[in-house]
């Protein structure tokens, strides 16, 4: 007898670290105690003792969502997205890692039905993670008219496991430029995408809800189904 499918659970993020950089010229998080373990002794009975601590951070750190407002004054902000924009969304994987130029273009996107589906840019780059080659300017981009496909397919969400989902190139952002405008969330900087399949898994990314900021670190996870045993 069959049991009934199983689902696990892959982490897409990268840890988030005191003195890390992201982005080159974007400050590093900075982590300072507002409670020692130490000092909190003082406080509760003996034997108990908690720490707290405060990080400063840039909203682009580790791995983010990007929220309309981000790009538009207008557009909703991180506290504004909905949920079903961020949340056990069906995944496609379109994997580019073979692919012949930086560009990924509407032909590379190639699928049919888009709709409600978190789009996932599966390029490789994210192995250079943490190093100068990241943040260089060959990484791979979506170019306007695969942002614009993406539109056009409904895309619930994209996603990208590169340094910025645009050529940085210029000062040009087609991509922010578009996917925003019509209210797709981005999640830039995710890794491990290659524990997905092509299709059939579940993608979640989900900021803290603040008011009026566009762009927020992320535990990003994908739940993928298992191959189920089967007994007699």
């Amino acid at each position: 007898m069959s049991e009934p499918p199983t689902r696990g659970l892959v982490d897409l993020s990268h840890p988030v670290e005191a003195g890390m950089i992201t982005y080159p010229g974007l400050p590093a998080p900075v982590i300072t105690p507002v409670l020692s373990r130490e000092a909190s002794r003082e406080r509760y009975a003996p034997g108990t003792e908690f720490e707290i601590d405060r990080i400063d951070l840039c909203g682009n750190t580790g791995t983010y969502v990007d929220a309309p407002f981000h790009r538009y004054p207008d557009g909703t902000d991180l506290a504004g997205l909905e949920l079903e924009r961020l949340a056990d969304l069906p995944a496609l994987r379109i994997d580019l890692r073979r692919r012949i130029t930086r560009e990924i273009g509407a032909q590379e996107i190639g699928h049919a039905n888009l709709r409600g589906h978190a789009v996932l840019l599966h390029t490789g780059w994210d192995r250079h993670w943490r190093t100068e080659a990241y943040g260089a300017g060959d990484h791979p981009f979506l170019g306007a008219a695969g942002a614009a496909a993406l539109v056009a397919g409904g895309a619930a969400l994209v996603g990208i496991d590169g340094f910025n989902i645009d050529d940085t190139g210029g000062g040009e952002r087609p991509a922010h430029s578009a996917l925003l405008a019509a209210g797709i969330p981005i999640c830039e900087h995710l890794t491990n995408l290659d524990a997905l399949p092509a299709a059939g898994a579940r993608f979640s990314a989900v900021p803290v809800p603040v008011v009026r900021l566009g762009t927020f670190p992320v535990r990003a996870w994908a739940s993928v189904p298992t191959v189920a045993s089967t007994s007699s």
